[in-house]
């Protein structure tokens, strides 16, 4: 186990390195500069696009259809990536990025989900553009799609990694970690041992995921709304509380992201390349742009136009980064914990305790166990289809029924070597499909423009791309 453990955390340094991340962010901004800042400009689309609920704009030539080929609403599938993505990573993430990086990474985190928009815009671009209908009738897609559909079969292995590291990070990121966060939580909190936890975490899970993805979708479509509302107007509550400090906090975002913070009360300090790596790393981390998980949850949903589904996947990041992740960081920057040593979870509760006492970490808590519980529904569909991809349809419901027993074991167990693996392999997810992201550029920017100067591409019509 040393040894493993020796390996992976080798793995682990190189892969969440700055190597890595100069990757995200470069193919990020090359999204975002070949797309000409659309993402960006076209924002407020995108939300009219998302409340409109579904692709209704019929096609020149063709009688408008009842009902466009997919699984779920767009908004479903938007809330079923944002199910996986709005998790620990808005809680503990920001305050690790915090702690280690200074006020200075919170900036960092806004630059990379600017960035991250173009990114995840062109991930769902490519999910329904190359997506297939498995033998049951559903919809698949996903970076292992694309590249098998997109890149053609010669590239199909590196379809094959992709689905391989998705279906092992699954059951680590999006389930025995996050039932052991949750676990962890509501014992220190409320004294709930944690095998409770896990019994009670299987059976509500499984009661969804059993049921596939419209059931998962139709969970998600509920809960995400009100757990993201409720925790953002918790947050604001804080906010008001600490209104007199919230102008400092935004000068020691601004300030420290580009000078390094001097070492005060428990916090050691951090030079502006910290800032500039825990910003970026914990930003990639809670979004997920880049990563190839998203496209999974897109490529179901009911459309037949890319760009569209762009358009409302891209409203994850800002959403989980711009929104969530921020009122995360305001919260603990207008309390003066931050300086104190603390990090993680902790440091986020000790926050909102301080405008709140008593209050505070309760909320947290149940923020975070509400948090866990959607990301363990997202990611068993993102397994799931990569489980589907390496050994076909018949595996779906042994993956589900394993993904579930899975749950109360991780309730219980010491997840130090699991952790480590799952958040290799996690990032392992990334490196095949930014190079199909980097290789299928000229069909994103091509797809979108005809769209835009009134040329819609559908799926199943040739581009010139294809054929070469």
């Amino acid at each position: 186990m040393e040894t493993l453990t020796a390996i992976f955390s080798a793995i682990n340094g190189v892969v969440w390195g700055p190597l890595m991340l100069i990757l995200l962010l470069g193919v990020g901004l090359y999204l975002q500069l070949g797309l000409k800042l659309m993402p960006i400009r076209k924002l407020g689309t995108g939300f009219k696009l998302m409340w409109q609920g579904r692709d209704a704009k019929p096609v020149p030539g063709e009688a408008k259809k009842p009902e466009d080929e997919g699984e779920i609403s767009p908004f479903n599938a938007l809330m079923t990536a944002l199910s996986a993505t709005i998790g620990t990573g808005n809680i503990a993430g920001v305050a690790t990025a915090i702690a280690l990086g200074g006020p200075g990474a919170v900036f960092w985190m806004w630059i990379t989900a600017l960035v991250g928009m173009a990114t995840k815009f062109s991930e769902a671009v490519l999910a329904v553009r190359f997506r297939e209908t498995d033998s049951t009738g559903y919809h698949v897609g996903g970076p292992m799609f694309y590249i098998k559909n997109g890149l053609g079969r010669k590239w199909l292995w590196l379809g094959g990694a992709f689905a391989f590291f998705g279906a092992v990070a699954a059951f680590g990121i999006g389930n025995t970690v996050q039932s052991n966060s949750v676990a962890d939580a509501l014992d220190s909190t409320f004294g709930i041992p944690h095998w409770l936890t896990g019994v009670v975490i299987m059976v509500l899970a499984g009661a969804v995921i059993l049921g596939g993805i419209k059931r998962i979708a139709k969970v998600a479509g509920k809960l995400v709304p009100v757990m993201g509302i409720a925790y953002v107007v918790a947050g604001l509550v804080v906010l008001i509380v600490n209104a007199g400090q919230i102008g400092d906090a935004f000068g020691l975002i601004f300030y420290y992201a580009f000078n390094p913070h001097a070492a005060m009360g428990g916090f050691a300090g951090a030079a502006v390349m910290a800032a500039i790596r825990f910003g970026v790393a914990r930003g990639i981390f809670s979004n997920e742009a880049g990563l190839g998980s998203a496209p999974i949850a897109h490529a179901a949903a009911k459309t037949r136009n890319p760009v569209r589904q762009g358009l409302i996947a891209m409203l994850g990041t800002f959403i989980d980064t711009i929104i969530v992740c921020s009122i995360t960081a305001l919260v603990i920057l207008t309390s003066t914990v931050w300086v104190e040593g603390e990090e993680g979870a902790s440091l986020t509760a000790l926050s909102f305790d301080a405008a709140l006492p008593g209050w505070g970490n309760q909320i947290v808590s149940l923020a975070l166990a509400v948090f866990a519980f959607t990301t363990i529904l997202g990611w068993s569909f993102y397994g799931e289809k990569c489980f589907q991809f390496l050994f076909g349809t018949r595996s779906i419901m042994l993956y589900r029924v394993l993904f579930v027993l899975a749950i109360p074991l991780g309730a219980m167990a010491n997840l130090g070597f699991i952790w480590l693996m799952a958040d290799t392999f996690n990032a392992m997810m990334a490196i095949p499909n930014l190079i199909a992201l980097a290789l299928l550029s000229p069909v994103v920017f091509k797809v979108t423009r005809d769209y835009f100067d009134g040329k819609e591409v559908l799926p199943g019509e040739d581009l010139d791309h294809d054929k070469s």
